[in-house]
């Protein structure tokens, strides 16, 4: 009889992973203060007659 908790070791690594790898990210972009934000607001064309 096989055992199959292969597949649930293998989907435990990978979410584990997938937490880790956004954790990171939002730690590196929650660092990068330093950059300019561009807020740009759009204004409907005026209307001519």
């Amino acid at each position: 009889m096989k055992r199959k908790p292969d597949l649930l070791w293998i989907l435990v690594i990978l979410f584990g992973l997938g937490v880790v790898t956004t954790g990171y990210a939002q730690s590196l972009w929650a660092n990068k203060t330093d950059a300019p934000i561009e807020i740009a607001q759009q204004q409907p064309p005026a209307f001519k007659r």
